[in-house]
């Protein structure tokens, strides 16, 4: 009865909503799309490289009684992004829910990889969306309303190796949100900042690896992780009541208490844990 309640509460939540949500071609995003244009009267822009993936995509959100629209962007072009901002907030007149979702991870050593990977990262995982947000912010404050997603990672908490630039640009965006989410609540935007753990999803497959090539294969771990269907229900859920943190996963998460709790016991067990 409870778990009922709390879907019917999320689906008045985003009931008349436009929402934007980037890197929509495939496995967070995609799924937000998906069970958002479930919801009633929800408008959607969609946003990712791929115009064949979008499009695809586009029709079963259609089908499924959104409104939608897409809109093709690659975050690592960062100076494309305030004007592509215009462009989202032009198709509907507003955008209520950004879901800053886009990114690329990461599978190689630090002292192997090149710093041009690292800036990638930063420009991919960071920079796009606080560039994104810092255009969307004088829109949602005019209206004295909006609400920002930042789908961060545990490794945006605490370290983890082979994923250096990863975990710097999940650190870096975790502390712009925080501090964001109390500048804003003046204004009446909430921010709420996601941290996945291991998610079935094909991230590990783009993840940039020492010479800049795709790692090209889904880690044992990413196998063996929540389903996204789960996750994204509850990372709807959590949004809907309009939460600042929420933490998602399975046994991986508690490495995020460990390490605010024990340090120490935290380094231990992330020096025994298979980076993959």
């Amino acid at each position: 009865m409870y778990f009922c309640v709390l879907i019917c509460n999320a689906m008045n939540y985003f009931n008349n909503k436009t929402i934007w949500i980037t890197g929509a071609s495939s496995g967070i995003g995609r799924e937000c799309a998906v069970q958002l244009s479930r919801m009633p009267q929800v408008s959607l822009i969609l946003s990712a490289r791929s115009v064949e993936k979008l499009q695809e995509l586009h029709a079963e959100c259609v089908h499924n009684g959104a409104r939608c629209e897409i809109l093709p962007l690659d975050l690592e072009q960062t100076d494309t992004l305030a004007e592509k901002t215009q462009q989202a907030i032009a198709l509907f007149g507003k955008i209520d829910i950004f879901i800053n979702n886009g990114g690329i991870s990461q599978r190689s050593l630090a002292q192997e990889t090149p710093i041009e990977n690292d800036r990638k990262i930063m420009e991919i995982d960071y920079f796009s969306g606080v560039i994104i947000t810092k255009a969307l912010l004088p829109h949602m404050i005019e209206r004295k309303s909006g609400h920002i997603v930042a789908v961060s990672s545990i490794s945006g908490c605490f370290g983890f190796p082979q994923r250096t630039a990863y975990c710097a640009a999940k650190h870096a965006m975790y502390g712009y949100f925080e501090a964001l989410d109390i500048e804003m609540r003046a204004h009446a935007v909430a921010v709420t900042i996601v941290s996945p753990g291991r998610i079935q999803t094909n991230i590990s497959y783009s993840a940039l690896t020492k010479d800049g090539t795709a790692h090209g294969k889904m880690d044992e771990g990413q196998a063996s992780g929540m389903s996204v269907q789960v996750f994204v229900k509850q990372m709807l859920t959590a949004i809907s009541r309009k939460k600042h943190e929420i933490l998602i996963g399975r046994k991986e998460v508690l490495m995020v208490y460990i390490y605010r709790v024990f340090p120490k016991i935290f380094h231990i067990i992330a020096g025994k844990i298979k980076a993959t």
